[in-house]
């Protein structure tokens, strides 16, 4: 084992050119880039590099790769898959109601860092890009007209509610995002479970970073409408170094599950393509326990990763996976007897 993959780290570098020309393809050329968010644009190509290499050094492991298979097979095996992901993804990304089993708060205080998580992200990329960019009219001041990609698809006036909601869709985003956060700390705070297992790292810092991009991120509306600009320079910099660390941090920590949680989506496909294969019967009881393809994918797994679990009885060799979960601590307690000479 080493700790520098090549290829992750080629597919990386692949992913920071593909968006360093997406760039260059969505602002005309860079004629519709703004150098003064130079530094975000920067943080987002090395992020990009940063997010594909952790991503394909996890997809590599044999658990991850076996995985990838079979949910791409178990997709493309029947055509009404396409209908089935959809309602999959509003249950899980718009109504996210794999959360409202545990309780509403939680639900709540997830919905409201993802929405508003997916909402400054899709602002914001586009506008550090330059995929999208406004200017006014040139008989009439009072008239924004936005521009994607160089073509004009919208006009709105500035002092309209319109306007209002294109000039602080950021700021409510990081509002939502904010009230997310209040609910996170309180339900750590009062949750003794989550006290005793979270760490700084993967728990409190994330938090942090967030708390640190939202706050900064409305400071600078407060100075430009507020306090006639005084701070802006100051608090520029610091939300740009708190946007940046956040970039760099995704594929680091507790935030890479952003990035994984998307192939959750497969848990169904497999789930399906597994009942449609037929079960596996425990070689001890002869009760079903699980599908046939699940057990034989944790053999295949498990061999990859070099543990032996097969062991020889009268009746010829048997898989620890080909017993079920009740007949294991039947063995273990057996087992223990045994050694204890019971």
């Amino acid at each position: 084992m080493t700790t520098f993959d090549r290829t992750a780290f080629r597919a990386g570098c692949v992913a920071a050119v593909i968006v360093t020309a997406l760039i260059a393809l969505g602002s005309r050329g860079l004629l519709h880039f703004d150098w003064a968010l130079t530094t975000y644009a920067v943080g987002s190509i090395f992020a990009a590099f940063a997010v594909v290499y952790r991503y394909g050094v996890w997809a590599q492991r044999p658990p991850t790769r076996m995985y990838l298979k079979r949910g791409i097979q178990a997709f493309f095996s029947k055509k009404r898959n396409t209908g089935t992901l959809g309602k999959l993804l509003l249950d899980n990304f718009v109504l996210q109601r794999f959360i409202t089993r545990r309780s509403k708060e939680r639900w709540l205080m997830h919905a409201c860092l993802s929405w508003g998580g997916m909402l400054a992200f899709a602002i914001t990329f586009p506008l550090v890009f330059g995929w999208i960019h406004f200017e006014s009219l040139t008989d009439n001041a009072e008239v924004y007209r936005v521009y994607v990609a160089g073509f004009a698809v919208e006009e709105f006036q500035v002092h309209s509610l319109r306007g209002f909601l294109h000039f602080n869709l950021l700021n409510i985003s990081a509002v939502v995002l904010l009230l997310g956060l209040v609910l996170s700390v309180k339900l750590r705070m009062s949750d003794k479970g989550e006290l005793a297992t979270q760490t700084f790292a993967d728990d409190v810092f994330p938090v942090l970073l967030l708390f640190a991009v939202c706050i900064t991120g409305l400071m600078l509306t407060v100075s430009a409408k507020v306090l006639a600009g005084s701070g802006f320079q100051f608090i520029g910099m610091a939300h740009a170094a708190s946007v940046i660390g956040l970039l760099l941090y995704l594929p680091f920590g507790k935030l890479f599950h952003i990035i994984q949680r998307p192939l959750s989506l497969g848990v169904s496909f497999y789930r399906d393509a597994g009942r449609a294969g037929g079960a596996a019967s425990c070689r001890r009881c002869g009760d079903d326990f699980a599908s046939r393809m699940h057990v034989d994918d944790l053999k295949t797994v498990l061999d990859e990763l070099g543990f032996n679990f097969r062991f020889a009885t009268p009746d010829g060799e048997i898989h620890y996976q080909e017993i079920c979960p009740p007949c294991r601590r039947r063995l273990l307690a057996l087992n223990q007897g045994r050694a204890l000479g019971r």
